[in-house]
């Protein structure tokens, strides 16, 4: 999501407020400051040219577009609404010349606010999940299946046995408001739940048929979410010091959370990190599943720190590893 935490030490410093990204509204004024070009403290005027936009189709993730002019040096600046309060966080511009066109995009607030609270709280961010797959209404599928109105979210799947089923959800009611937010598309819904706090429940009003009905779903982490191993972990017990990663060893629990392993032993690797595979540039990924280091097995975190232990700086090995079920093996130059 492109943000991070920074802790300054200074006391007394004044700071900006957050503003409520969801109450910004298309042709609001709305100024970015940044560095553009390295000119510091530079700011530029515009409006809000689409307060959802959504850039890749996979991302979940909908952004303020703004024509206010934004160019290289205005990332991580803020978008000012004309209150004074941050509305987003300047981030990325689309542009054929390299200069502002006119199609620059910030980071809404509420999902700055939600980073940055579980940053501080967890050391990373949970990712929401209620067990629906959701979709847009449009005109034609309204008419198709008779619905009401021809906008609007439309649940699509139900996953069985998830928060959304248990709950009492079921594929074709029409998703209206989520805690009392009207959800205009998919996206809305998806990048609501994605940033809700975790055990949290959403109330969905949905209409099914000719009944509106209200339902208590409980949001849970996704269960591939590969940050989802970082709260069993402490740095006391799980630091894996020369791999720049926190580990934790596979037992029924940690099985349990990854169904069809290759093998009954190994070591998860939970954060981090800054080994890195000298044939990729990509180094181990939180997720992954370390079974071996040069050929001999490691079962334990204790284990595996041993092993890695034994070789000297700049020393390379070859590590066995799963990552999303399929097996590899990885080169890590030990530090």
């Amino acid at each position: 999501m492109d943000v991070a935490v920074i802790k300054i030490e200074r006391k007394g410093l004044t700071h900006l407020p957050l503003g409520n990204s969801d109450a910004v509204r298309q042709g609001e004024l709305v100024m970015a400051f940044g560095n553009p070009r390295g000119l510091e403290g530079s700011v530029s005027m515009g409006i809000v040219s689409s307060t959802a936009r959504e850039i890749h189709p996979d991302d979940f993730l909908a952004y303020i577009q703004t024509d206010a002019p934004i160019n290289p040096g205005n990332s991580g600046g803020p978008l000012i609404d004309s209150q004074g309060r941050v509305v987003g966080v300047n981030t990325f511009i689309l542009s054929e010349s390299g200069g502002s066109e006119g199609l620059g995009f910030a980071i809404p607030s509420n999902i700055v606010n939600t980073v940055y609270t579980q940053l501080r709280k967890e050391g990373h961010v949970h990712r929401g999940r209620i067990g629906i797959s959701v979709q847009t209404i449009s005109p034609a599928i309204a008419e198709g299946l008779g619905l009401a109105r021809d906008w609007g979210v439309l649940v699509g799947d139900v996953t069985p046995e998830g928060p959304a089923d248990r709950a009492g959800v079921k594929v074709g009611d029409v998703v209206l408001t989520a805690n009392g937010r009207t959800m205009r598309n998919a996206r809305q819904l998806e990048a609501y739940i994605y940033r809700s706090p975790m055990k949290d429940k959403i109330t969905l009003e949905v209409l099914r048929g000719q009944d509106q009905l209200s339902i208590d779903v409980p949001v849970l982490d996704s269960v591939d979410d590969p940050q989802r191993f970082a709260d069993m972990v402490n740095p006391e017990d799980n630091l894996v010091p020369r791999l720049g990663i926190l580990a934790i060893g596979i037992d029924k629990e940690v099985a349990a959370m990854l169904p069809g392993l290759r093998n009954a032993y190994g070591v998860v690797v939970a954060a981090g990190s800054s080994a890195t595979d000298l044939t990729s540039g990509t180094g181990l990924q939180p997720g992954d599943v370390i079974y071996s280091v040069n050929r001999a097995p490691v079962a334990t975190v204790e284990a595996l720190r041993k092993k890695v232990d034994e070789f000297k700086p700049g020393d390379e090995v070859a590590m066995q590893i799963e990552r999303s079920g399929r097996l590899m093996y990885v080169s890590i130059e030990i530090e």
